[in-house]
């Protein structure tokens, strides 16, 4: 499988993760699950106001868009209480692996142009 492969596949379990969240697993206990899934939502889906530049170019916004949900993740994960812990925590793990994958493919391609 190809990094760019994976990246794309760990940004789309990121995306099914905060409908999950938000609508099943955890859902908020004020206001309504739909409301909260609009607010948390559109941040992920404007790396695809970057498609022109190719799709790594769209993988590195993906991992720049995770450092949020990475500190997102880790807050809830902090104070959010029992029900939300384990999203939250599965929220912050992959966007280590996204922002990983990003990493791995800049340096692939440090290498190949070297």
């Amino acid at each position: 499988m190809s990094a760019e492969r994976f990246g794309a596949i760990t940004w789309g379990l990121l995306i099914a993760l905060q409908f999950a969240w938000y609508l099943v697993l955890a859902p908020p206990m004020v206001g309504s699950p739909w409301l909260a899934l609009a607010v948390a939502l559109p941040l992920l889906f404007l790396p695809l106001l970057a498609h022109e530049g190719g799709w790594r170019r769209v993988l590195f916004w993906c991992g720049v868009v995770a450092l949020f949900y990475f500190c997102h993740g880790v807050v809830a994960a902090w104070v959010g209480g029992p029900r939300a812990r384990m999203p939250a925590v599965l929220e912050a793990v992959l966007c280590v692996v996204l922002i990983g994958t990003v990493g791995w493919i800049g340096r692939r391609d440090k290498r190949k142009r070297a």
